[in-house]
């Protein structure tokens, strides 16, 4: 049996998130689908996570196992034939049985955007924001992040997560410059407009809770416009509830980034 992991991006607008919904369409079902059809038997995907309705990813990483040696270009070609134009496989390659698509991940990095002027080219890809933000307090409250265990104040009501402890290595707001969707980080704004500022919280940890990097986006947002201190962030994060902490921001902005194994 051979272990082939598959590496994608999809725009989640039209998705119910990854993982298969009974009566709504998902990414893992769609995808599952097509490996199926082109392998001639029903072929079952593990994903490196589950990302919520409307969440993009500029990185997934699933794995499936087949009984014999595929050629993985040739894979990966007919697979972004016959996949709709929401979802692109970048590569599909052979590894360890060992390597698990979910387990074996060290890291995961996910981006959220937001934009501070009217644009209808960024208005899929990115929040709009019409007020006044303090980024540099906000760093200063995201820097603390890299100190915090349980991250249960930015845990949704009612996981069934079995542990709230994560261990986040990179937590904060660059600034970037609005452009086609979804790189933003490009030299010149879309169509040469300008398109006003900006900014990209990018956060990395071992592993993540359901809904916490937009609760937690939600709750620096609060910090930056000055309707929480940074004592009270603290006090927020300290306390665990989710009820004191800031509403989650709509998923539209946010992208699993990247993952990161360790394939020793």
């Amino acid at each position: 049996m051979q272990r082939y992991f598959i590496e994608l991006s999809f725009d989640g607008s039209a998705y119910h998130g990854w993982q298969i919904q009974p009566h709504s369409p998902s990414v893992q079902e769609v995808l599952q689908r097509a490996l199926s059809t082109l392998l001639g038997a029903e072929v079952a995907v593990t994903g490196a996570g589950r990302t919520d309705t409307g969440v993009h990813a500029h990185t997934m990483v699933a794995h499936f196992d087949w009984q014999e040696p595929l050629d993985a270009p040739q894979l990966s070609y007919r697979l972004n034939r016959i996949l709709p134009r929401d979802i692109a496989v970048r590569s599909v390659r052979a590894v360890a049985e060992s390597l698990h698509a979910r387990f074996s991940a060290v890291s995961r990095t996910y981006h959220y955007y937001i934009h501070q002027q009217k644009n209808p080219f960024l208005r899929t890809y990115s929040c709009e924001v019409h007020y006044d933000l303090d980024f540099e307090l906000m760093n200063r409250a995201a820097e603390y992040l890299l100190t915090v265990e349980d991250f249960g104040a930015f845990c949704k009501a009612g996981s069934d997560a079995k542990t709230t402890l994560c261990t986040v290595s990179d937590a904060r707001w660059v600034k970037v410059t609005p452009s086609a969707p979804p790189s933003f980080e490009t030299e010149q704004p879309f169509g040469g407009s300008q398109v006003g500022e900006a900014w990209c919280f990018i956060i990395t940890a071992n592993r993540f809770l359901r809904n916490m990097v937009r609760a937690v986006v939600g709750t620096l947002i609060e910090v930056g416009r000055h309707r929480m201190t940074l004592d009270e962030f603290k006090q927020v994060v300290a306390c665990g509830s989710r009820s004191a902490a800031g509403e989650s921001v709509p998923a539209h902005g946010l992208f699993l980034w990247d993952v990161v194994y360790n394939e020793e």
